[in-house]
């Protein structure tokens, strides 16, 4: 991806577009973008900046001492030379930061495998050598003649901190001195022969340990979004190709939508709980799910696939009640026996008094209040469901509850379909 230019330029290779993604998953790179953020003061241009290397506008990046140089290209294809400087560390600086490096063992063998030793940079620092840049260190120079950082310049510092996600020694370039000669320098005070690589044993198990104090904490979780996005129109002049069905395809795409939603809003409510992964949905149980959302008849129909409409319908009225789980409770009839018998009797007993209690009728997981249209159903996982009959089927009638009268009172409202 590279070329190199002796030890005082490297020039990577244009990167492909990156939508949707995140310009640096490194600690470095997050220090990068933010010395890059602190300085700008247009925060649109930092938004532009970021959609221009997303689209991947910013062609080959040349990265040297002091300086890194490319060609960024807006929308109109107009291109325009960027450049973003960073002061280069003096031979005093060099020295007190190669000293340091190889204090630890620990610090060469991370710079080996392109990683930033969080407490290399942290003693550098201390010791008033600093390596990352800061709030003003990234300088600004572009043809379009902006004063402060603009669309160019920010999209050239964003494909900048993918790139040092990669490779750290494109920063420690820009600060005077490429790879080959740090390395060199390194084995020169470790005593290595020349020629033989300076990889020591393995890393020290207290500094790796230790790593996590230093790394920065971890960003806020965002707010719940208000509602789902909503997905690109498909009318368009052009034919469909055969085969697609472009209102069934919105209506597919407006459901994910709906359901990324619903995973998104779920995640966040639970902060980073760990969860067992979802079972995949069988047809039969997706067929249900978007018929969920109230499709246009023509969609029902392909749904269906050449079921009873009416047991679509009914699948996807359990759906809203409660998903997988509903629907399970609307199509499975299972014995109740021993332990969960005895629960089952236990709760019944204990939701009315003695002389409130509708007479019921047991049959499998199914009870039946005599002489009416109601029925409680009892899930696996212990709750009640209500169930009313209606046009001589049974139907979810409401959520489900832990307790069985609260779970009948609502069988005993109108729901709509």
């Amino acid at each position: 991806m590279s070329a190199y230019d002796g030890h005082t330029e490297r020039t990577f290779a244009a990167l492909p577009p990156a939508p949707g993604r995140g310009f640096a998953q490194t600690w470095w790179g997050h220090a990068w973008l933010k010395a890059l953020e602190d300085t700008a003061l247009d925060s649109a241009q930092l938004k532009a900046g970021r959609r221009l290397a997303r689209a991947g506008a910013v062609g080959a990046v040349s990265v040297r001492p002091g300086r890194i140089t490319a060609l960024v290209q807006d929308r109109d294809r107009t291109a325009h030379r960027a450049d973003v400087l960073l002061e280069q560390l003096s031979g005093e600086q060099w020295e007190c930061l190669l000293d340091m490096a190889v204090e630890r063992a620990g610090h060469v063998a991370a710079l080996l495998e392109r990683e930033m030793p969080p407490h290399l940079v942290e003693d550098a620092a201390h010791a008033g050598v600093e390596l990352l840049p800061g709030l003003g260190d990234l300088e600004p120079e572009c043809e379009c003649g902006a004063w402060d950082h603009c669309a160019h310049t920010a999209a050239l510092s964003y494909q900048m901190a993918r790139l040092m996600d990669q490779d750290p020694f494109v920063l420690l370039l820009m600060r005077g001195r490429g790879e080959q000669d740090v390395m060199d320098d390194l084995q020169a005070r470790s005593g290595t022969p020349s020629g033989e690589p300076a990889r020591p044993d393995g890393v020290d198990a207290a500094e790796a340990y230790a790593t996590g104090g230093v790394l920065p904490p971890l960003p806020a979780l965002p707010e719940v979004p208000q509602a789902p996005g909503v997905p690109p129109s498909l009318d368009t002049e052009a034919a469909p190709a055969p085969g697609v069905d472009p209102a069934a395809l919105e209506y597919l795409a407006a459901r994910t939508a709906a359901e990324a939603h619903r995973l998104l809003a779920d995640a966040l409510r639970a902060g980073h709980e760990l969860r067992e992964p979802a079972a995949e949905l069988t047809v039969a149980q997706d067929a249900a799910r978007l018929a969920a959302g109230d499709p246009d008849e023509a969609v029902r129909d392909r749904l269906a696939d050449g079921r009873d409409r009416d047991s679509l319908a009914l699948a996807a009225r359990a759906w809203r009640q409660g998903g997988v789980t509903a629907l399970s409770v609307l199509e499975d009839a299972w014995p109740v026996e021993g332990e969960a018998l005895a629960r089952a009797r236990a709760a019944l007993d204990a939701a009315w008094d003695e002389d409130e209690r509708p007479p019921l009728h047991a049959r499998a997981n199914r009870w039946t209040v005599a002489g009416s249209a109601l029925q409680l159903r009892l899930g696996r996982d212990g709750r009640w469901w209500p169930y009313r009959e209606e046009d001589g089927r049974w139907v979810p009638a409401g959520a489900a509850s832990q307790d069985p009268a609260t779970a009948l009172a609502a069988a005993e409202q109108p729901t709509p379909g």
